[in-house]
């Protein structure tokens, strides 16, 4: 079996190749060869390329066809169809990374399933991904393009570190806060449900969908069935480098309208809701599906490797400069209002 990866070695796309390596698929990985990898076997073929541009690509691929061709970097429809252009006569199966974050935003029932609609007004990276969905789909009724749309979650691995409040550089700056003792911002109450997936576990599903007569035409969520709330992530983050978690709790919408940061979307159009996944769908289209990467044992996991590899450890000052004027400022007014 062949299969062509767009991206393939980030965090969602590297299991699966990895996987997949090892089960004995041709994997093919096209991208500009920027980022490390550990990748490696006789079964790996790479092809360097700038997917952006349509004609080099269509002279790489010139010669080939695959059984699967999966696209991890494409956001907008722009993208899409330029793999529709080249891609539509080339594969048995296409599979497009959409987002969790397309559902319904609020959502009428907490209870996620594939049926539930598809809206999002605070953020247009999830706007973005429906609009590609529904070309998608068109293709498939128009001219059956062999589609399968993938709705991943809060998907991690050991090279990232799943958070809610976080700046440009990722997880990092907020780990160094807790070990350093200072206060880490929760959004909300930290009351809300949200649902980790290992990128192992998200591999299983993935794979199971590959080559799979009966997920074209589908559209198919792979995550976790663990609940989690926010206070027990960041406890679990805390509860791993052996230091008490001072946490102070900061409402999504005073984080999104006094700072830079794309909280609107991220919070308001994402992490500050309480998701549940019924992934009964899966399971029936993989029935060897299930996920056993708890969430304790996973971040353990990541926050040893980040430990243990210095390069991944980023400083962000300018993020952790506004997290202490937001704890300065709830401080105050605290202290304005407090009753003697």
């Amino acid at each position: 079996m062949k299969a062509l990866f767009i991206g393939g070695t980030g965090t969602i796309s590297l299991s699966i190749s990895e996987q997949l390596l090892d089960l004995g698929w041709d994997v093919y990985i096209l991208n500009r060869g920027h980022r490390e990898h550990d990748l490696s076997g006789e079964n790996l073929h790479l092809i360097h390329g700038d997917i952006n541009d349509e004609d080099q690509i269509a002279e790489l691929i010139k010669d080939l066809a695959f059984d699967v061709v999966c696209d991890f970097i494409a956001f907008v429809p722009e993208h899409v169809q330029r793999d529709f252009r080249l891609f539509a006569n080339k594969t048995k199966q296409y599979m497009f990374i959409s987002s969790a974050s397309a559902y319904q935003t609020p959502l009428s029932d907490f209870r996620i399933t594939e049926g539930t609609p598809l809206s999002n007004p605070n953020w247009k990276y999830s706007r973005d991904k429906i609009a590609c969905e529904e070309y998608l789909m068109k293709q498939y009724r128009d001219t059956g393009f062999p589609i399968t749309i993938i709705r991943p979650s809060h998907t991690y691995d050991q090279r990232s570190i799943p958070l809610g409040v976080h700046g440009k550089m990722g997880g990092w700056p907020v780990v160094q806060r807790i070990l350093d003792g200072k206060k880490v911002i929760i959004h909300g109450d930290g009351t809300s449900l949200w649902t980790m997936t290992h990128s192992r576990d998200f591999a299983k599903g993935f794979i199971g969908l590959m080559a799979n007569i009966h997920a074209i035409g589908e559209a198919v969520q792979i995550t976790s069935d663990e609940s989690l709330t926010w206070n027990q992530i960041y406890q679990a983050i805390a509860d791993t480098c052996n230091m008490p978690l001072k946490a102070i709790h900061v409402a999504s919408e005073f984080l999104a309208e006094t700072s830079d940061y794309d909280f609107e979307g991220g919070l308001l159009g994402d992490k500050a809701n309480s998701v549940v996944f019924d992934n009964r769908k899966l399971k029936r289209l993989v029935p060897e599906f299930v996920a056993t990467t708890r969430f304790d044992q996973g971040i353990r996991e990541c926050i040893e490797y980040h430990l243990s590899h210095t390069e991944l450890q980023k400083e962000d000052k300018e993020f952790d400069d506004w997290c202490d004027q937001v704890v300065e400022a709830i401080s105050q007014a605290k202290n304005s209002l407090h009753k003697e």
